[in-house]
């Protein structure tokens, strides 16, 4: 018996600090930071080839009359990321209706500063890599990774100002979505019109399942596998089916929340009321299913879906893409070209471009009178903010591999964007440090 209480006296307390650990806002970022450094140490060891055979592992994709065939890598890069980034447009839509980029006045700073700070590091890109064949890479360092950047921010605690935590915040996802829109217009091979008419239809389904209110999971499910099938083969690339079908996907519930605590409450009382009779347990378990059905109907598809996936795609797919990609064979002659022009690029367009463009904006905005700084925030905290707004691991790394097919620049475009993401964490978080009200002792 003591065997016994001991065992799950661990357990709860394991379980308890797993919840704990999920829990964190800091959790995502140092995950993926475990499985970065996992994957650079296994292609770096005696078992290198059992990394490349994981890779290169055919998955097989089969679905009626559908037959996929895909290598583990393409699979987690065409597939599983469809869903990180459905997860990215559902955040994008939710602030666009009631978050942060839902008025003109929250929104223009962000904007502002989240397309300039595109523009720092693409033009430095181009200053060294202008005129070249590695010049496709200009859209590498330009995306923020809104996991590592909103995560560091949460190491400082308290110290951070609401404000500046909700500017970062709506920044980033602005910044996500001029990323997706870099990646459909300029990472697009050759088109087939077919399949892009068909990925057209069935998008037009989607929005007129949305007018009609069609709140049902499984029709968004069909029809969002259909429509990423349409764009795998229309030459756009397929993570873009997961930003389209989250524009599609209702952000209105069936129930307002007021009819809800109105009629819940008389099924609660249903369902409390003491039984006597075979008809009236039968009418306790009805009201049962009827608050059950009500529960689901209170919260919008929107919700539901960016919920159920949440942890999914920071616990899952974020980390297993980093073990895909951030792989990274390190000898002499990859570390001497550090300071070649595509290196330079990508890290002094992180950690130079991501600062320069975004603390411009952000001046030029408040000194013309176009918008104005956030409560409490102050012109040096918002500069190291825009230092962390440099770190661009997962959006980087995604681009990385679309615009580089040659293996020897795609080696050097990843360590670059390691090297430029750690600098911008480790120089942006010293400088928040310096520049947020000491913490108070008690």
């Amino acid at each position: 018996m003591t065997a016994t209480r001991q065992i799950r006296k661990l357990t709860d307390g394991l379980q308890s600090s797993f919840n704990e650990f999920f829990g964190r806002s800091t959790s995502t970022g140092i995950t993926i930071l475990v499985f970065t450094a996992i994957a650079i140490v296994w292609i770096n060891s005696p078992f290198h080839a059992l990394y490349e055979a994981m890779l290169h592992q055919p998955i097989e994709v089969v679905f009626a009359r559908l037959h996929l065939a895909f290598t583990f890598e393409h699979f987690v890069n065409d597939g599983l990321m469809v869903i990180f980034f459905l997860v990215v447009g559902l955040e994008i839509k939710r602030e666009m209706l009631v978050g942060e980029l839902s008025s003109r006045q929250k929104a223009l700073l962000p904007m502002i500063a989240a397309v300039m700070g595109m523009i720092g590091p693409a033009a430095i890109y181009l200053i060294y890599n202008a005129g070249t064949d590695a010049a496709r890479g200009w859209g590498v360092p330009v995306a923020t990774d809104i996991a590592f950047a909103l995560g560091i921010l949460a190491l400082l605690g308290s110290r951070v100002p609401l404000g500046l935590k909700v500017f970062l915040a709506a920044l980033a996802i602005v910044d996500d979505l001029l990323a997706v829109l870099v990646i459909a217009v300029f990472y697009t091979a050759g088109l087939n019109a077919e399949m892009l008419l068909l990925a057209g239809v069935i998008t037009a389904i989607l929005f007129l399942g949305n007018r009609l209110r069609i709140n049902s999971i499984t029709f968004y499910v069909i029809f969002g596998f259909a429509l990423w099938i349409a764009v795998l083969f229309s030459g756009i690339h397929a993570t873009i089916a997961g930003v389209v079908l989250a524009m599609c996907i209702p952000a209105d519930a069936r129930i307002d929340r007021v009819s809800f605590f109105t009629k819940s409450r008389d099924l609660l009382d249903r369902i409390t009321r003491r039984t006597e009779t075979d008809e009236d347990e039968g009418t306790q378990v009805d009201a049962i299913h009827a608050l059950e059905s009500m529960c689901e109907h209170v919260q919008s598809p929107l919700h539901r879906i960016e919920h159920g996936l949440g942890r999914i795609v920071s616990f899952g797919i974020m980390p297993l893409f980093a073990l895909v990609n951030a792989g990274v064979v390190i000898d002499f002659s990859l570390v001497s070209s550090l300071v070649s022009p595509v290196s330079l690029g990508i890290a002094l367009g992180l950690f130079i471009g991501k600062q320069l463009g975004i603390t411009t904006a952000v001046w030029a905005s408040v000194k013309l009178g176009i918008a104005r700084l956030p409560n409490g925030v102050s012109m040096k905290q918002m500069y190291g903010v825009s230092l962390l707004c440099g770190v661009g691991f997962t959006m980087a790394l995604f681009v990385a591999h679309l615009a580089f097919l040659e293996p020897h620049h795609l080696d050097i475009a990843k360590l670059s964007i390691i090297a430029g993401s750690t600098i911008s964490a480790i120089i942006g978080s010293l400088v928040l440090r310096s520049v947020l009200p000491k913490p108070r002792h008690t």
